[in-house]
Formats: structure tokens, C-alpha cells, sequence
């Protein structure tokens, strides 16, 4: 078993104080966005001795272990790779309305950026890696999104008792094509250059949400949403594309999974989340980041569907795991109290972070880990099963 550190990601959507006070960092005012715990090139974590001084990255370790460190069956389905990515994610702000690509996509336009010698950390970069990337966030705190399409005729409802032209020409394309093909013509009018509504009509339908917010409106939420976004990135038409999707509020314990190709938004809140190792975003709106809609556009699944929450399994009392629909990754959630040892899920390369109090890991040969608040370690397919002791709660990224 080794302790594994984190890499910081301070983009500017991110709260200055929830990760450094979460994971017992100093506060400098500066945005933090992200903590990875993982083995992806763009920001691998590095094992750490018992005082807490770097040595080798985890791809290193797991380059000179192989199977040893991974498993056998895990080599077999991934290669040599580590198939998932742990974060803290802390939204103080909106972040991008965005889309992650399915693994094919990923494959070639990876590829294509390769053979035209774009440099992988490029700004105008789309594809830093082959990988697909859906994902399942897990909220610590609160935790507010926009995932995924709403029901045509419902987001339709939303446009009518709006007095802005740009709402009444996306209630018209809904209400001629109440299926994907409205939602998809609908969508495509607000981000194409040739079709995209300048900042006065954004603001017009932000301004009508505002009445229709002050005079009782049917849909509070959506409206706030307009105004919170209309704030934030004033005039960018990703503020009316909130109407089209659906909102989602996680309370802390819970959990939604997001496909590759599921467009998506985090508006604020504190989570955890895991993800096929890949840092592989295409965006269209709510960013001062590269935007590319039409690579974005092909890649969206536009089938209309609610939001899909992740109900947690019972192992052994102590542990709450998250079964995502993918085969490069789960979650599971333990909190103890008290000296008795409990059995964790899962057997191959394992990542635990504690997310509060104190915990102590043993492996199947004796060996402890003893972690504080913050503190997390990377546990090799050979050590085989784990127990987990102490006075806290432990959250462990596995392969399924």
C-alpha cells in the first residue's frame, strides 16, 4: 500500500475555500476547482512516504509492477492503465456546458489532433487522450447540475410564458417536433454561429424569466437558473439552453451518473467524482475555456431522458457502493466507528481517500495505512482484500 498525493486544478470556477478546508489545505483565496487522485498524464498523483515526501508518479509504479499493481484481468480489459480518475470537484460558480465523447469518438478525434500536431496541453486542444469518459458524481454538500434533456413538450411549457422572441421561435421548433429531432433542431439554433441569438436576446429571455419569476411563476427553479447563469456568463446562449435541460439537486449521499454524450452542467456544490481515466471535455457555452460546437454537436445524445441517480447496495453494513453502468469504475462509501474491522469491496487497484475523521486500512498480508481527513492511498490488485477500522468515512475508486 502506498499514500498518494493529489494535483490541484485551479480553474476559475472553483471555490477558494471548500477543497483546502474538505481535504485540510491552506487557504490561499485562490480558486480550487479539482483534486485528482490517479494516473492520468495531464496530473498524475506521486506516492508518498509516511512523512509525506513525493517519490514515484503512479503511472511509474504502475509501469514497473504490471499486473502485480493492476491485476491480471484488469490488464487484460484496459492494457497497463489505470482505467479510472478520482476527483474532488467544488463548484463555486457554474461551470461549462459540455459533453464528454463516447470511446470511438474519442479514438479518432485523438487521432486527428495527433497527425495535425496539435500539443496535447494546447488550449484549443479537444482530446488529451483516447478515452471515453462518462462519469458519477457523488455529493458531499449540496449539489446542483443541469444533466441531460428535457421532455420536449415540457421544455416547450417552459417557452410558452415567456415574452421574448427567441423563447417563442424555440417553442415553435418544439411544438412541430415534440421528439429528439426538435430538441436536436432546438439546440443546434442556440450554438451554431449562423443561427446563435446575440446577447440582447439572451438577456431578453433572461429578463423574461425575471417577470414571470416575480409574478408566481410555475417553474421557480428554471427561472432562477436563467438568472444565476445570466449572471455569470451574461449573454451567452448557453443561459437559454438551461430551459432545454433538466435540473438536478443531490443531497449529500447521493449520486448521478452521466454518460458519455449526456450534455451537462455543475452549478454548485461540493462531490466526488469518478470517471474513466480521461480528461476529455468538448464545450459549447457557460466558459472563458475553447469552445467547439460543432465537435461538441456531434457528439451529443439528444433522446430526451431524466437524470440517472445511482442508488447505493448494502456490503456488509459499513459500506454504501455505487454500481455505474461502465465497466471502468465504482464507488463505494464506508464510515465506521469503533475498532472493528470491516470488510471493503473489491479486489484489484483501489484508490481510498478519507473524507473525514480517521481510518486504518489492512490488507490481506497485516500490512496498515493509517489516513487522516484529506489523506488517501493506493492499495495494488496484489495486496489483496482490504478491512478498514477506525473512526470516519473512506471513499474507494475500484475497478468492477
Amino acid at each position: 500500500m502506498y499514500r498518494l498525493t493529489h494535483a490541484v486544478q485551479h480553474y476559475a470556477w472553483g471555490s477558494p475555500t471548500a477543497i483546502p478546508t474538505l481535504l485540510g489545505m491552506e487557504v490561499t483565496g485562490e480558486p480550487v476547482a479539482e483534486a485528482w487522485f490517479g494516473a492520468h498524464p495531464s496530473a498524475p498523483s506521486h506516492c508518498a512516504d509516511s512523512e509525506g515526501v513525493e517519490g514515484k508518479s503512479l503511472p511509474e509504479v504502475i509501469a514497473e509492477g504490471g499486473a502485480a499493481v493492476l491485476g491480471e484481468d484488469v490488464v487484460a480489459r484496459f492494457g497497463a492503465a489505470l482505467p479510472y480518475l478520482l476527483k474532488v470537484i467544488a463548484a463555486g460558480s457554474p461551470l461549462s456546458l459540455q459533453v464528454h465523447p463516447q470511446l470511438g469518438a474519442a479514438r479518432a478525434g485523438f487521432d486527428d489532433e495527433e497527425t495535425r500536431g496539435i500539443p496535447r496541453d494546447a488550449p484549443h486542444r479537444n482530446y488529451r487522450d483516447r478515452n471515453h469518459k462518462p462519469e458519477l458524481v457523488y455529493a458531499v454538500t449540496t449539489f446542483e447540475a443541469l444533466c441531460g434533456f428535457r421532455a420536449p413538450r415540457r421544455a416547450a411549457e417552459l417557452l410558452a410564458g415567456l415574452d421574448a422572441p427567441l423563447a417563442e421561435r424555440l417553442r415553435a421548433i418544439l411544438a412541430a417536433q415534440p421528439t429528439a429531432a426538435g430538441i436536436e433542431e432546438a439546440f443546434t439554433c442556440l450554438l451554431r454561429p449562423e443561427t446563435r441569438p446575440g446577447p440582447e436576446e439572451v438577456a431578453e429571455v433572461a429578463a423574461a424569466c425575471e417577470a414571470r419569476l416575480a409574478a408566481g411563476s410555475p417553474s421557480p427553479r428554471a427561472d432562477r437558473i436563467v438568472l444565476r447563469l445570466q449572471r455569470a456568463y451574461p449573454g451567452d446562449p448557453g443561459v437559454v439552453t438551461s430551459l432545454l435541460l433538466n435540473p438536478v439537486n443531490l443531497q449529500p449521499g447521493d449520486a448521478m451518473f452521466v454518460p458519455a454524450g449526456g450534455v451537462h452542467a455543475y452549478l454548485a456544490g461540493t462531490g466526488i467524482e469518478i470517471m474513466a481515466s480521461s480528461d476529455n471535455v468538448l464545450r459549447a457555452g457557460l466558459t472563458p475555456k475553447h469552445v467547439d460546437v460543432d465537435e461538441l454537436l456531434r457528439n451529443v445524445d439528444y433522446v430526451a431522458a431524466p437524470p440517472i441517480r445511482i442508488a447505493p447496495e448494502r456490503f456488509h453494513g459499513a459500506t454504501r457502493v455505487y454500481y455505474a453502468p461502465v465497466d471502468d469504475f465504482e464507488l463505494s462509501v464506508t464510515r465506521v466507528d469503533g475498532r472493528r474491522w470491516h470488510p471493503l469491496p473489491g479486489r484489484g487497484p483501489r484508490i481510498l481517500l478519507c473524507l473525514d475523521g480517521r481510518v486504518s486500512l489492512r490488507n490481506e498480508a497485516g500490512d496498515r495505512l493509517d489516513l487522516e481527513r484529506g489523506q488517501a492511498g493506493f492499495v495494488p490488485a496484489g495486496d489483496g482484500g482490504l478491512t478498514l477500522s477506525g473512526t470516519g468515512t473512506a471513499i474507494q475508486a475500484d475497478v468492477p
